[in-house]
């Protein structure tokens, strides 16, 4: 089995929430997102969080305004909605429940 893979897998899984949790507190350009991911050792490319940020607008879960830029063209902004905040509460909750599981399992 290729580690590299069955890593990125377990970091694919949790992406969503991870993204949620960041645009929770503010407003947040695609680029300050990834940015923020950066610096948690969560490695993302634009290629897979665009994508991703249109499933979560599509489902309800966040939407967008655009802004002017100072440089540049007009940027969009993503925000969490109500939905979306319910939905990250409920993941986050899952997400203690089998981080506890887990290490109850796991522990020697």
């Amino acid at each position: 089995m290729d580690i590299e893979n069955a890593k990125a897998q377990m970091r694919k899984g949790v992406l969503e929430m991870c993204i949620l949790a960041i645009i929770e507190g503010e407003e947040m350009y695609p680029g300050d997102i990834i940015a923020k991911l950066k610096t948690n050792d969560l490695i993302i490319v634009e290629g897979t969080l665009y994508p991703l940020l249109t499933r979560l607008k599509n489902d309800g879960l966040l939407d967008y305004s655009w802004r002017e830029s100072t440089s540049g063209p007009p940027r969009k902004y993503f925000k969490i909605t109500e939905t979306g905040l319910k939905f990250l509460e409920t993941l986050s909750d899952s997400w203690g429940q089998l981080v506890s599981s887990v290490n109850q399992t796991i522990q020697k």
